[in-house]
C-alpha cells in the first residue's frame, strides 16, 4: 500500500467532479513510454523458531529496514518510526504484520524487472543471514494465528484494523496473514484502458489459479488452493470484486470515478498524521460536510489516497494494477508481469485475449472467480472445458505478445522465457498449491513446517 510522507501545501482543492478523472487522464502514455512496475511481498520469520518478528525487537522489522541502508536505501519516517525505505529500485515498505514489500521502479522490460527482483532478494537475504531472518514466498502464512502476528506502527493500518471487523470476517486475515505479487501497467488512452481492464478482470481468475499458493492455515490444509483469494470475498464488499460495470460499453474514467465515490473512506492525511474517516462518504467530503473535517473540501492528494483504498481484482489509478496472484518464489515474481505484459502490451495479443473471453456473461465471470480459490486449474469454464485448458491457450497468446515486443537481453533472448514456470504448472495440470498439498500428504507426512525449507528465498 502507498506511503504518504507529507501533506502538500500547493495541492489543488477539488472544486468540480471533472477533476476526479485527472489522475486517470494523466496516466495516459504513448506506447513507447509504457513501463512495468512490479510489487511483491514476502513473510519475514526468525530462523531459530519461525516466529514473525515484531517491529521493535532486536533484529526486528525496524532493524531490518535500516540495515538496507548498506545498499543505498534511505529511510522514510512517520511519527518518528521508520516505515519504508526508498532507493533507485523503488521503495521497500511494510504491510500490516511486517510483510516486506518491494514496490519496484517503472522499468522498460522484463529483463530489468527480474534483475531488480534479484537484487532486492540478494540484499534482504544478506541482511537476513546476519540477523537470523528468513523470507517466505507464500500467499498466506501457513502456520501463524492472527494472535501470533505483530502489527506495524503505520497510521493507516491502525484505522483499517479497527474498521475491518465491521464489514467482513476475513479482513484482518487479509491484512495480517497474506502476501501477493502485483504488476502495474500503462495505457495509451481511455479506450485502451477499458480494453485492458476488461481482459484483466476476465482473466484474473486464471492468474489466481496459476499462482495459487496458500493451501495451509494454522498448520493444516484449509480446503483452498488460494485461500488468499478466498479471503478477499469476505473482506469488504464495498471495495472488492469483479466490477461488472467495467464490461459495459460506456465504461471509462468517469464511471470508475463514480464507483470510487461510492467506496467508503478509510482516512484523511493531514500534517503528517492519518485522521480516521472509516465508513464516511467522499461525496460528503466534496460538499464540505465530512464530520471529521467540517467545512473542509478534499484536495487531489486526498482523492489519490482514496483511489488506493479500493481492492477490486483489477484497480485503476494512473495505471492498472493486476491483483489476483498469491505471493511466491523468485521465478513466479518474474512470471506474473510477463504473463500480463504479453497479453496487454501487444495489440494483437490483447485482441486475441479479449476474443477468447468476451462472450462470457457476467454471471459466468463471477462463478469462475468464486470457484477458483478452491478448485484452481480444475475450475470449469463456460465452454465446458477446465481452466487449465484455457491456460494453455492464454499462455500461447502471452508468449506471442512477448515475442512481438522483441525486448532482448544481452544473450539475445526475448522475454517469453519468463513464462516457463507457468508452462510447467500447465503441463502438470496442478497449481503450485496443489503440488504443495501432494507433498504434505506424501513426503512431508503432514508436517507443514517443511514449507520453510521449500519456499524460503
Amino acid at each position: 500500500m502507498s506511503t504518504r510522507q507529507v501533506s502538500s501545501t500547493d495541492d489543488p482543492v477539488i472544486e468540480n467532479l471533472s477533476q476526479l478523472v485527472e489522475p486517470m487522464v494523466k496516466g495516459e502514455k504513448p506506447k513507447d513510454s509504457w513501463r512495468i512496475g512490479t510489487e511483491h511481498e514476502k513473510f519475514v520469520y526468525c530462523t531459530t523458531d519461525h516466529h514473525a518478528p515484531s517491529y521493535d525487537e532486536p533484529g526486528g522489522i525496524k532493524d531490518l529496514l535500516l540495515a538496507t541502508q548498506e545498499f543505498g536505501w534511505e529511510p522514510v519516517h512517520e511519527n518518528g518510526n521508520v516505515i519504508a525505505m526508498t532507493g533507485s529500485d523503488g521503495a521497500i515498505s511494510l504491510e500490516p504484520a511486517g510483510q516486506l514489500e518491494l514496490s519496484g521502479a517503472p522499468l522498460e522490460n522484463l529483463h530489468e524487472t527480474c534483475n531488480e527482483t534479484g537484487r532486492h532478494l540478494q540484499q534482504v537475504k544478506a541482511i537476513g543471514e546476519k540477523t537470523g531472518k528468513g523470507f517466505l514466498g507464500m500467499g498466506m502464512w501457513p502456520d501463524k494465528t492472527r494472535a501470533e502476528l505483530p502489527t506495524m506502527p503505520k497510521g493507516r493500518y491502525k484505522i483499517m484494523k479497527n474498521h475491518m471487523p465491521r464489514v467482513g470476517t476475513l479482513g484482518l486475515d487479509m491484512m495480517l496473514r497474506t502476501c501477493t505479487i502485483q504488476v502495474n501497467l500503462d495505457y495509451a488512452n481511455e479506450a485502451d484502458m477499458a480494453q485492458k481492464f476488461r481482459v484483466g478482470l476476465a482473466l484474473q481468475p486464471l492468474a489466481t489459479a496459476l499462482f495459487a499458493n496458500s493451501p495451509f492455515t494454522e498448520n493444516k490444509p484449509n480446503g483452498y488452493q488460494s485461500f488468499r483469494s478466498h479471503i478477499w470475498s469476505d473482506t469488504d464488499p464495498h471495495r472488492t470484486g469483479m466490477l461488472p460495470f467495467v464490461f459495459d460499453e460506456d465504461f471509462g474514467y468517469q464511471r470508475y470515478a463514480e464507483y470510487m465515490l461510492d467506496v467508503p473512506m478509510y482516512f484523511i492525511f493531514r500534517d503528517g498524521k492519518y485522521i480516521d474517516a472509516a465508513g464516511l462518504s467522499f461525496r460528503d467530503f466534496l460538499d464540505g460536510n465530512l464530520s471529521v473535517l467540517p467545512g473542509e473540501k478534499p484536495t487531489l492528494s486526498d482523492w489519490n489516497d482514496h483511489l488506493s483504498t479500493a481492492f477490486p481484482e483489477v484497480r485503476l489509478k494512473s495505471f492498472l494494477e493486476m491483483r489476483g496472484a498469491d505471493g511466491g518464489p523468485w521465478n513466479r515474481i518474474c512470471a506474473l508481469p510477463a504473463f500480463w505484459v504479453g497479453l496487454l502490451y501487444d495489440q494483437t495479443a490483447l485482441d486475441a485475449a479479449w476474443d477468447r473471453v468476451k462472450g462470457w456473461s457476467m454471471e459466468e465471470r463471477e462463478e469462475l472467480r468464486n470457484a477458483v480459490p478452491a478448485l484452481g486449474l480444475d475450475t470449469p469454464i463456460p465452454n465446458g472445458e477446465k481452466l487449465n485448458d484455457l491456460a494453455a491457450e492464454i499462455l500461447e497468446i502471452s508468449s506471442a505478445g512477448l515475442t512481438a515486443r522483441n525486448r532482448l537481453n544481452v544473450s539475445g533472448d526475448n522475454e517469453s522465457g519468463f513464462l516457463d514456470p507457468l508452462r510447467e504448472v500447465v503441463a502438470k495440470g496442478k497449481s503450485p498449491a496443489a503440488q504443495l498439498l501432494d507433498r504434505y500428504h506424501g513426503e512431508w507426512n503432514g508436517d507443514v513446517s517443511k514449507i520453510y525449507d521449500e519456499m524460503s528465498f
